[in-house]
């Protein structure tokens, strides 16, 4: 072991381990800080997304003012344009003393029958219940389908001159696999307890009685379809042979037909017809969990595993 006699570099050895050291310890501690700094602000970041970002309406003021609900997407129970946050939304603005109207704002392909059709009756339910607040639709670029099917419902429809509007209509699809199974030498082993399980199994070929079977559904949604908008529109309804076929129209095509009553946007509603300029939002905000969960696909991945297990939707777009 060298010692300070036989060692004449000892004193430089010595200083060298005590610059390491203390080098050593200033990093941990930088390290440490730093590590403290970042979860201090992942702390203020979560706090303020809970404050901020809860989802709910976004009213700012009181007094006489136009209720606004923006219906955007496809109307489905786990999307942004779900029946639930439509109905809440619905009847916020009609409970509130100062809303002097409603006006839903729709730009929807459509989507589910059953989601439409409980935003349709709560409309419907409301108007009954607060006869003095109107509630007017303004189409954007789309209403079509179970878009239409809640529009039907508004006291008035206005619309932009090239807007989109129809599609008074039913679908299901799906796909066929049998023949790639063919090809690839797979064979489809199901097996059911009724005889009907396996409803139109898109590995299995096509059974006759269950395609009819399918189809007498879909007329009979499709009829509900007809009937709403019949009722909804009444007089206003121009019929053609072609209205209740699953085309879509133009804004201005709309108005002739009776599908629509007029031109407008949310600002010249408000002002011109209800009469109330200020504009207060009542849509319900997605909350930040609900745009993580969009933003990493949980809906692709829930509508590709009803495509593998051969589950068929039924869409009213």
């Amino acid at each position: 072991m060298d010692t300070p006699q036989n060692d004449p570099q000892w004193e430089r050895k010595l200083l060298e381990k005590i610059a390491l050291s203390t080098l050593q310890e200033q990093r941990a501690r930088r390290r440490w800080g730093i590590f403290f700094k970042l979860a201090g602000l992942a702390y203020l970041i979560a706090v303020l997304v809970i404050v901020l970002d809860l989802g709910g309406s976004e009213k700012l003021a009181e007094g006489r003012h136009t209720a606004l609900i923006y219906l955007r997407g496809t109307i489905e129970e786990s999307g942004e344009a779900s029946a639930e946050k439509l109905v809440n939304a619905l009847q916020s603005a009609f409970d509130d003393k100062g809303t002097a109207g409603v006006i839903l704002r729709i730009n929807s392909p459509g989507g589910s029958p059953v989601q439409a059709g409980i935003v349709h009756d709560e409309i419907r339910r409301l108007r009954a219940k607060h006869a003095d607040i109107p509630l007017y639709v303004v189409v954007e670029d789309l209403c079509a389908s179970g878009g239409y099917y809640v529009a039907a419902a508004a006291d008035r429809i206005y619309v932009d001159k090239a807007s989109i509007v129809g599609s008074i209509g039913v679908l299901m699809d799906g796909f066929g696999f049998t023949g790639s199974m063919e090809k690839l030498g797979v064979e489809r082993r199901l097996l059911t307890a009724g005889d009907n399980k396996g409803f139109l199994d898109p590995f299995s070929p096509q059974d006759e009685k269950q395609k009819l079977h399918a189809r007498a559904l879909l007329g009979e949604i499709h009829k509900q379809f007809i009937d709403v908008v019949r009722q909804g529109r009444g007089a206003r309804l121009k019929e053609t042979p072609e209205m209740f076929s699953g085309l879509m129209w133009t804004g201005s095509q709309s108005v002739e037909l009776g599908l629509a009553d007029g031109f407008g946007t949310v600002d010249s509603v408000a002002r011109d017809v209800i009469k109330a300029e200020k504009i207060l939002d009542y849509s319900v905000k997605e909350n930040i969990a609900e745009r993580f969960a969009k933003r990493f696909g949980a809906d692709v991945a829930r509508q590709l595993t009803l495509r593998l297990l051969g589950g068929e939707q039924l869409t009213l777009r």
